[in-house]
């Protein structure tokens, strides 16, 4: 029985409840919450319902819990209802109730700690969107990890979810970039202002490779020829790098085709007509200050030329005209200052920016060996890479850390922890479970020890206190999967698996599940063999929100 399973049960008694008593139905909750107590001793759950109802019904808190209590007792799977303290309800289920919980899971699959949570809900989320004018560094490679597993949390819970990487490649980074790459043919100094690093060199020999050319066209034909390839090689790099990190995304978005296809001028008249523009010294203004910002946004000059701005303002528009309802952000500790101009931005465009738009700020990261930042990288010169990251701990590892902490959090990954085989190390913990499940599978059907058929399942054998404390784990999971949807906090899943991981081991060390010897096979472990096989597979659908491989062997 899992907590929403048990939730409802709750609830089905209050309703009883109210119903005998002639209560108004209208008060009670549409949802009831169930806890697991932290004390073991004060039951398998713990529900306040008699505290939230009794003032709004007009009955004593523990008279209100006494009825639930009776109700509730008579209920199929609930062993005993207890009364705490001004009202509580300590609920404990029997055995088979909860041991029938492991058959679920294992019938369930892959499907398991999947909901329709977020159901109807259709979601834009861009992370990562580094320039393509270098690598991915350590910071675009934490937003690679939460994003991806923030989208794959997020279908889980039943949304629709379109990823997006946003390529910057129409603004005055990229003319640095090929300026960089002209200078680096040409065997000149690096621009002032430019890109340094081996990368530039690899990038600018393959194109003089492919056009050799090259080197005789006028500055202006050299620098648009670098211009267009260094750009299409450095995403091609990027595209690769997110691919072999397990990151993906549903489409890639350029900053060009938005001034190629009249966007921007799409954007300013729509805001035009929302009466949000206003003319200013011959340049176009956002009067962003109406809803909060600290000052008017700038879209296009006087010039005539186009800010930064304006492309955000068309972008944004052109998300929502694609059907995406609320459109979530992912940026880095340097954008904090953009929150309040892009909430304003949604204002001007009609829109409630706490319905439409929601942005995630993410702290820095650190590499950090022998107890020091790592501070420069072999390939891209003053920055940290993804590609340095991977190459000191794997991707299963860096995935995991990035993901593990709290993005609001900067967090340092210590190379020596996240490589060692032993406990401390939080995937290594995790990942033993998945393998050691797996063992214990393989080891079983070698002595002949199957599961037997669903119907013949005794879920009552599952009756000792670590199976019990197991069972409350796995069943925690829907939950857990459902919360970190609705907090966009992936964090959630990492720390409820190395709890999980933690209930398997003190099962695993209390509960033999291989017979000893000639001992008879019996219905006991077969129940056990049961209970290990749902331990593996909420431990491989976790890993998998996470984007985390689930070994078979280590």
């Amino acid at each position: 029985m899992t907590p929403a399973n048990l939730a409802e049960i709750v609830r089905a008694a209050a309703r009883s409840v109210f119903v005998d008593r002639d209560l108004d139905l209208s008060l009670l909750p549409d949802a009831v919450t169930v806890e697991r107590p932290r004390n073991p001793e004060h039951g398998d759950y713990a529900a306040n319902l008699a505290l939230q109802l009794a003032k709004r019904v007009g009955t004593p808190p523990r008279e209100l819990a006494a009825a639930l209590a009776a109700a509730l007792s008579a209920a199929d799977g609930i062993s005993s209802v207890e009364i705490a303290g001004p009202g509580f309800l300590n609920i404990r289920l029997d055995s088979a109730a909860a041991g029938a919980l492991a058959r679920t899971v294992v019938q369930a699959g892959r499907a398991y700690g999947h909901s329709t949570h977020l159901a109807g809900q259709r979601l834009n989320l861009e992370f990562v969107s580094a320039n393509p004018t270098g690598p991915v560094h350590i910071g675009g490679s934490r937003w690679a990890a939460v994003g991806d597993s923030l989208a794959r949390i997020l279908r889980a819970a039943g949304a629709d979810v379109g990823t997006e990487y946003y390529v910057n490649d129409a603004g005055a980074q990229i003319d640095r970039f090929a300026n960089s790459l002209l200078a680096a043919v040409r065997g000149e100094p690096t621009p002032a202002d430019g890109y340094a690093g081996a990368y530039i060199a690899d990038i600018a020999g393959v194109i003089a490779g492919k056009h050799p050319q090259v080197r005789d066209l006028d500055d202006d034909a050299a620098w648009e020829l670098f211009r267009v390839e260094g750009v299409a090689l450095m995403l091609d790099e990027i595209k690769s790098s997110m691919a072999a990190f397990g990151t993906h995304f549903d489409t890639f978005f350029h900053e060009k085709d938005l001034h190629s296809r009249g966007e921007l001028d799409h954007a300013l008249t729509r805001l035009r007509d929302q009466g949000r523009v206003v003319e200013r010294d011959g340049a176009a203004w956002l009067r962003t200050t109406d809803f909060g910002d600290d000052k008017d946004r700038v879209l296009r000059k006087s010039s005539g030329e186009w800010t930064y701005f304006a492309a955000d303002c068309a972008y944004y528009l052109d998300k929502r005209e694609r059907g995406f309802e609320r459109i979530v952000m992912m940026l880095g500790a340097d954008h904090h200052g953009y929150i309040g101009r892009l909430r304003a931005m949604a204002a001007c465009f009609g829109d409630d920016p706490d319905v439409t738009l929601e942005i995630l700020i993410g702290q820095m990261v650190n590499l950090v060996r022998e107890g020091a930042p790592v501070r420069m990288s072999k390939r891209a010169g003053t920055v940290v890479t993804l590609e340095d990251l991977v190459e000191a701990i794997g991707v299963d590892a860096a995935r995991y850390a990035l993901a593990r902490y709290s993005s609001d959090s900067p967090i340092d990954i210590d190379v020596e922890r996240w490589t060692r085989a032993k406990n401390d190390n939080p995937v290594f913990y995790v990942q033993y479970v998945a393998a050691r499940t797996a063992n214990v599978a393989r080891n079983a059907a070698d002595v002949g020890l199957h599961r037997g058929e669903p119907e013949a399942f005794r879920p009552e054998l599952l009756d000792h206190d670590k199976e019990n404390e197991l069972l409350k784990a796995i069943g925690e999971f829907p939950g857990v999967v459902a919360s970190a949807a609705e907090l966009r906090e992936p964090h959630r899943i990492a720390r409820y698996l190395e709890e999980l991981a933690g209930a398997y081991h003190r099962f695993y060390d209390k509960c033999r599940i291989m017979p000893l010897g000639d001992e008879e096979i019996t219905d006991r472990h077969r129940a056990r063999l049961w209970l290990n096989d749902a331990t593996r597979t909420v431990i491989v659908n976790g890993l998998d929100l996470l984007g985390v491989s689930a070994p078979e062997r280590m």
